[in-house]
Formats: C-alpha cells, sequence, structure tokens
C-alpha cells in the first residue's frame, strides 16, 4: 500500500496551477459515483446546495462576461451541471422510493424544505408549479436559446471566409504582425466552434427537462407501489408522502436547471461591446428621459380608470416622472462637449513643419479606379487581397526572399477600371479589369474571334478580349486562356515584382536575410559580415544574381562561396561569377529540369574569337558587332521558342558577363549561361549558332 501512495503521490514541485487538470475528472467520479452509490440525507443537502451554488455562479458569470469568449467553456459547463442534476435525480430518486415511508426528511433537508415550505404542502400545487417550471425552462428559454445558437452558429460559419480575408488583407497591409493574425485566426474558428457546442448543448437542457417529467412520474408511481405494497401504508398516506418529496426533488433539481438555461440565453443572445449585460441594459434603457415620460403618461390614464388598482399605477407614475425629472437635469448640468481647439490659431508657432509631415513612399504600391475598390476591400471579400498574399509567398519560395508589402490605395483621378501598380511612387504597370467579365487571351494558337472588346495582355502583351461570362466556355473551346479580372491584375503584379526584383531588393532586405539565415546557421554568419564580406559588397552581389533571374534560396552556398573568394577579391561582378559557378547545378536544374538533353544556343566560333579580343582590349563592343550580334540572337531565341526550348546563350566563361549585360537590356527574355555553370553529367546540343552567317 505505501508503493502504491508513493506511486500516485502528486510530484512535489507541480505547480499551484495544475490541479485544475484533475477537476474534470474527479468530477466525473464524482457524478458517477452518485449514480451507482446510496448516499446518505446529508450528503444529498450538500450537494443540493452545490447544484443551486454552482447554477448561481454560473448565471453571473455569464452576466459579467463582455465577449462571448471569455466564457467559452459554457457549453462543458451546461454538460457538467446537467450531468450532475441528473446523477442527483438518481440518487434522490433511491432514497425517496428505500426511505419515504419514514417521512418528509427522509431525502434531507433541502428536499423537505422546497416540497413544504414552498408550496405550502400541497402536492397538487407543487404538481402544478413544477409542470409551470419544466414547461418554461423546455418551450421558452431552451428553445430560444437553442434557435438563436443554431442561428448564430449558421452567420459565424458564413462569415468566417469574410473574416479570415478581412485578418488577410491587414496582414497584407503591413497593419498587423503574423503573430497577430494567427490570434486573430484563432479566435474566429474558436468563435464558430463555440456557436456550434452551444447549439448541441441545448440539447442537453431540453433533454435534461423531459428526464425531469419522466422521473416525477417515475418516482410518484414507484413510491404509491412501494409505499402500499412494500411497507402496508394507505394510497392517501403514500400518494402524500412520496409526492411531496418527488415534488421536492423536482423542485430542488429544477431550479438550478431554470437558472442554468438562463444563462444559456444570456450568453447567445448578448451583443459583444465593452460594457457586461448588466451595463448594457441599464444604460440603453434608462438613457431617454422621453422614453420615461412617455411611459409615465401611459399609467397615469391607466391609473385614473375606475377599477383599476388606481393606487398602484399612480405610484409607478410618480415614480417614471421622478426618474425623467432625475435624467433631465443629468443631462442639463452635464458638461459640453469640448470644441475642437484650432490649435494653429492658438499657437502661430504650430505652423512649423515637423518630420511627420514627410511621408515616405511605399516600396510598392497599387492604386485603382472606383470600380476595382470591391476587389481590393475585405469588408466586400475582395478576392485580389487573397492572390496579392499567395502571390508574395509563391515568389519568397521560389526566389528566397519577402518582396514588401504592397500599399493599395483607391484614386478617384483614375478610369473607373484602371490600376496603376508603383514602385517607390513611379508608375512600373498599369492596365484596365473589368469586374464581372473575361479575359479570353490568345496564346498565338486560338481559333476565330470573339466578340467583346480588345485590349492587350497587360503581362506579356498578347492579344486579348474582355468578354462576358456568357462566353467563356466558347473561348476555352477555341484554344483561348480565359481569366477573370483579378487574375489578370494579380499576375501582372507577379510579373512585375519578378521583373523588378533587383531593385525590390534593398539593404533592409538584404539584413532581413541575413537574419534569418543566422537564426537557422550561425556559425557561418558569425565572422562572415562584417567581418569579411561587408553587407554592401553582399548585397550587390544578390541583386546581381536576382537580375540575372538566379534565386538566392541557397544562402548556405552563396555564403561559403564568398567567405572562400571574398578575402582575395573584392569586386562585386566577380564575386557574383564565382558564386554563379558554385550555384551551376540549381542554375541548371531551374532552365533544363530533369537529366535529359540540354538544348542552348550557341556562338560561333569566330564570333567568340572576336569578342574575346574586344573584352582584353576594353574597347567594347563595335556597334555593327552589336546590331549584328541582336539581330541573329532575336531571331535564334525564336527558333528555341519554336522548338520550345528554353532561351539560353551558352557562352565562354569570361563573356558571360559582358553578353548578360548587353543582352539583357535589349532581349530580356533571353538567358546567358556559362560553360562553368552547366553540370558535367549533361550532353548539350546546339539549337541554333550566333555568327555562322
Amino acid at each position: 500500500m505505501a508503493n502504491l501512495l508513493a506511486t500516485l503521490r502528486l510530484p512535489s514541485n507541480m505547480k499551484s496551477g495544475q490541479w485544475k487538470i484533475l477537476a474534470g475528472p474527479v468530477l466525473i467520479m464524482l457524478i458517477l459515483s452518485m449514480m451507482v452509490l446510496p448516499l446518505p440525507a446529508f450528503v444529498l443537502d450538500l450537494l443540493f446546495t452545490f447544484n443551486i451554488a454552482l447554477s448561481i455562479m454560473v448565471l453571473l458569470v455569464a452576466m459579467f462576461t463582455q465577449r462571448t469568449l471569455e466564457f467559452a467553456a459554457f457549453p462543458t459547463v451546461l454538460l457538467f451541471t446537467t450531468l450532475l442534476r441528473l446523477a442527483l435525480n438518481v440518487a434522490s430518486t433511491r432514497i425517496i422510493l428505500m426511505e419515504g415511508h419514514t417521512g418528509g426528511a427522509a431525502a434531507g433537508k433541502v428536499v423537505e424544505a422546497f416540497g413544504h415550505f414552498l408550496v405550502g404542502g400541497n402536492f397538487a400545487i407543487g404538481i402544478v408549479v413544477f409542470i409551470i417550471l419544466v414547461i418554461i425552462n423546455f418551450m421558452v428559454i431552451t428553445k430560444g436559446a437553442g434557435r438563436i445558437a443554431e442561428v448564430g452558429a449558421r452567420f459565424v460559419l458564413d462569415g468566417m471566409p469574410g473574416k479570415q480575408m478581412a485578418i488577410d488583407a491587414d496582414l497584407n497591409a503591413g497593419l498587423i504582425a503574423e503573430e497577430e493574425a494567427k490570434k486573430r485566426r484563432s479566435e474566429v474558428t474558436q468563435e464558430a466552434d463555440f456557436y456550434g457546442s452551444m447549439d448541441g448543448a441545448s440539447k442537453f437542457v431540453r433533454g435534461d427537462a423531459v428526464a425531469g417529467l419522466m422521473i416525477m412520474a417515475i418516482n410518484v408511481i414507484g413510491g404509491l407501489l412501494v409505499g402500499v405494497v412494500q411497507h402496508d401504508m394507505a394510497v392517501g398516506a403514500a400518494a402524500e408522502s412520496y409526492t411531496l418529496l418527488t415534488i421536492g426533488d423536482g423542485l430542488v433539481a429544477q431550479i438550478p436547471a431554470l437558472v442554468i438555461s438562463t444563462a444559456a440565453g444570456v450568453i447567445v443572445t448578448r451583443v459583444a461591446t465593452d460594457q457586461d449585460v448588466g451595463e448594457q441594459m441599464v444604460t440603453q434603457l434608462f438613457n431617454n428621459p422621453r422614453v420615461m415620460l412617455l411611459s409615465a403618461a401611459v399609467l397615469g390614464l391607466l391609473g385614473l380608470v375606475p377599477g383599476m388598482p388606481n393606487f398602484v399605477f399612480l405610484l409607478f407614475t410618480a415614480g417614471l416622472l421622478g426618474l425623467a425629472w432625475w435624467m433631465r437635469g443629468r443631462q442639463m448640468t452635464a458638461p459640453p462637449p469640448p470644441a475642437p481647439v484650432n490649435k494653429t490659431q492658438e499657437n502661430p508657432q504650430a505652423v512649423e513643419a515637423t518630420w511627420n509631415d514627410v511621408q515616405l513612399e511605399d516600396s510598392l504600391g497599387m492604386e485603382v479606379g472606383y470600380r476595382l475598390i470591391p476587389m481590393v476591400d475585405f469588408q466586400q471579400d475582395g478576392e485580389l487581397l487573397g492572390r496579392i498574399r499567395s502571390i508574395r509567398k509563391k515568389f519568397a519560395q521560389d526566389m528566397g526572399f519577402l518582396p514588401p508589402v504592397v500599399h493599395i490605395r483607391d484614386n478617384m483621378d483614375l478610369p473607373p477600371a484602371r490600376y496603376r501598380i508603383l514602385m517607390k511612387g513611379v508608375e512600373v504597370g498599369a492596365g484596365d479589369a473589368y469586374p464581372g467579365r473575361w479575359l479570353a487571351i490568345n496564346p498565338g494558337t486560338a481559333a476565330g474571334s470573339l466578340p467583346g472588346e480588345t485590349t492587350i495582355d497587360p503581362a506579356f502583351g498578347l492579344e486579348a478580349t474582355w468578354i462576358e461570362s456568357a462566353l467563356k466556355e466558347q473561348a476555352q473551346i477555341q484554344g483561348f486562356t480565359v481569366v477573370e479580372a483579378s487574375t489578370v491584375v494579380a499576375t501582372h503584379l507577379n510579373h512585375l515584382i519578378g521583373q523588378f526584383a533587383p531593385e525590390l531588393f534593398g539593404r533592409q532586405e538584404a539584413q532581413q536575410l541575413l537574419d534569418r539565415v543566422t537564426q537557422e546557421m550561425p556559425k557561418l554568419t558569425e565572422d562572415l559580415v562584417p567581418g569579411v564580406v561587408t553587407l554592401t559588397t553582399l548585397h550587390k552581389v544578390l541583386q546581381n544574381l536576382l537580375a540575372e533571374k538566379v534565386p538566392i534560396k541557397d544562402m548556405r552556398t552563396i555564403l561559403e562561396t564568398l567567405a572562400e573568394h571574398a578575402p582575395i577579391q573584392t569586386d562585386p561582378q566577380e564575386l557574383t561569377s564565382v558564386v554563379r559557378v558554385a550555384l551551376g547545378r540549381a542554375i541548371t536544374q531551374q532552365w533544363f529540369p530533369g537529366t535529359g538533353e540540354v538544348q542552348v544556343i550557341g556562338l560561333d566560333t569566330a564570333l567568340e574569337r572576336l569578342l574575346l579580343q574586344a573584352l582584353q582590349g576594353g574597347s567594347g563592343l563595335e556597334p555593327g558587332l552589336a546590331d549584328r550580334l541582336l539581330e541573329q540572337s532575336q531571331e535564334a531565341v525564336q527558333r528555341q521558342e519554336m522548338l520550345g526550348a528554353p532561351p539560353v546563350l551558352l557562352v565562354n566563361h569570361a563573356l558571360r558577363p559582358l553578353l548578360a549585360r548587353f543582352l539583357r537590356r535589349n532581349l530580356p527574355q533571353l538567358v546567358v549561361l556559362s560553360s562553368l555553370e552547366l553540370s558535367d553529367n549533361r550532353n548539350i546540343r546546339m539549337t541554333a549558332t550566333i555568327g555562322a552567317k
């Protein structure tokens, strides 16, 4: 036994709050014990009193609750209190049937008090009062609270997408942090769970009321049989004794049930404000003296009618008039609201400019005409906000850094369906979008034409037509790519973010990325920045990689390469070249996924030799040579597109920086790779050669 007690003994270092985890299991064990074990009358008195006190506490907590989630445990409390009442009914039924013949105190003083003093010892009155309480609880309070909980659950579930999108909009706009967004999402989910639980928990109370009626009938009939058959009591005496005990038992259970049902009604009917229920009722009922005056007038007229209880009506009339006079006096003596003070007139020095007058430009912004406001308004479930959030997340996963938040505002100076995308206050893209219509884009293989407004796809410059929704299926059959208005804007924004990624990646983003790497690999960055590589050099190298469409996700390789070469080489361009070679496998997979053949554009040997000589001489490209190179590069890119191969030019390692800078300005879709950057195990095939003519 000593060993068993030692095993069950709680640890000495258990925190004081951890005893709460035992409350639920202990309560369940007590309820099961009451259903199985016979209890003495005194213990029943204690438990009945505890049940009454618990119901009052629950009602008061519900009254003082300001927000529904402050009492999120109410459905569970409702279940436990219902089980407690049923267990008490079982325990009291057992003792009533066993000891009811001994007198009114057989089931304890509490049951006797409710059976004799509250109904005057008249079991007929007791039955009527009990049935009325059950009807009030079952038909009025519980049914109403259950209906409100059901409707509330439906509205909360219907409103969840809008609330989630509102949270996403605030997060995208930078108004809240990620932790605050998680907290709000959790509250939305908990609110939906609460109303769903209340919808089901209300069935417990309704079932408890039905069970109360059945238990009363069973106790009366069973008591008559036990008293007459087993204890040789007269039918009248048995009926009076057992019925009074049953009525007392039913009343002592139904009154707490009525209180708990009232608490449930208070919880589901209140409107969330910064006031509890009592404050709401008092401040809103007794806030207007005109209401008191009109009520007093009606009662005064009724009090003057002959045959009416004149004294009572006139007494309340006088009370309402006094209350109206007092409220009117408070409103008259209340200080007027302070008028807005024009500090500029009071203090001429206030007109001086301050740093608060300096408005910083957003790194990335969007302005929309008034017809596009529903697309970006979270209160109207604007779906563009969710798409922008997905774009930023996808870009961060693909390229390795998080682009700035897109700040969206309306601009009444724009045409109604116009939008424009700004970077650091300067327009970098614009277009039109028509909510409710679809943009049919011709990828080059579509057949026929469509009725609608002809336009150009703002992201890729393809021919397109704005069509009505009824023509969507027809356009898809003809081979058009059909997208909705919000997708058009989101795709355009995504294209521009990728195009201007180097400019969006500033020093602040470089520092945030370095901090993120430091969290994961502190030893890698411990002595590297700024000891070996300055933040400026690191920022420039990463910008160069982004300008050449190379993701910077593999920061381990980038930093290790810089740590190896930066002590002997400080030029960011040269460091970019060695980092590209280190990232060769990733670059190869980026443009040539899998392990198949690599189809690239090559340089003619004579042209390559000429370019190397120009590079060594430092004279740059001659105008004629540059024009010839650009013309043949465009032809080669078109050939690659016809073959379905990526537009990649493979050149000598020394020539790659020169050609990459030249072609990026004139032919941005062409990617220039060094021969050292391709994986050694890939077969290479030249599909076109520049300079062969």
